[in-house]
């Protein structure tokens, strides 16, 4: 395959991503954003349906993707829905920044592939139950994220700790599991304790994340708190 075939195999699917996301779509539109003139968007376009897609044409307005076409194989009912939106209010609660950032991408991901109506339902729903103290709530952490990368990886973890009497130490940590009570703890096996320790996570100064891997502890969370506590 040769690269203008390739760039315009990614500038169909581009194409597609942008019909889900949005209702109408013009050409112009389409030729400035992937920086080709409108004639070879319209060749694109007769390519998709061609291939089956169906792109509806609203005179004067655009190109639209019939109602209920999606590419990914994921739908959801509009309970479902509504659940998922009001989960990012309680998530939006959490101090840990990275949780809140991936989670929200997350839903933003999930609201291109809704339909047209139950789009519109969650984002309503989504802006009567937003207020502004919950948005601007303090975040303490933002480790959350690539702790749990590196506990389903296998990765060790450099962290600098500081503990409740404010002294600071440099660990090599295996990620075992998390926890969250009023703030985040992650359980991991210290080496330099030479046993399993709860950390708070914004109580980590720096985190790094190492190229080396660790031997999985073969037991579930359950199995470690009959075992340790």
């Amino acid at each position: 395959m040769d690269y203008s075939e390739a760039n315009r195999l990614s500038r169909l699917t581009a194409i597609l991503i942008q019909m889900q996301t949005k209702r109408v779509v013009t050409a112009s539109e389409l030729s400035q954003k992937f920086q080709v003139s409108k004639r070879t968007i319209y060749r694109d376009i007769k390519a998709l349906e061609k291939a089956g897609v169906p792109i509806l044409t609203e005179e004067g307005k655009g190109y639209t993707l019939m109602e209920g076409y999606r590419i990914p194989p994921v739908m959801f009912t509009e309970k479902q829905a509504n659940a998922l939106i009001l989960a990012e209010q309680l998530v939006l609660k959490n101090k840990d920044a990275s949780f809140v950032k991936d989670y929200s991408e997350a839903i933003d991901k999930i609201k291109s592939i809704l339909r047209y109506t139950m789009k519109d339902k969650a984002n309503l729903l989504a802006d009567r139950t937003q207020y502004n103290e919950v948005l601007k709530q303090e975040r303490s952490s933002h480790y959350l994220s690539d702790l749990q990368n590196a506990l389903t990886n296998y990765q060790l973890v450099k962290i600098q700790y500081t503990n409740k009497e404010g002294e600071a130490t440099t660990r090599m940590i295996e990620p075992f599991a998390l926890l969250s009570t009023e703030n985040w703890y992650l359980i991991a096996w210290c080496r330099l304790r030479q046993e399993f320790r709860f950390f708070r996570l914004d109580r980590i100064l720096k985190m790094e994340i190492q190229a080396d891997n660790f031997e999985p502890h073969n037991m579930t969370l359950q199995e470690y708190f009959d075992k340790y506590h």
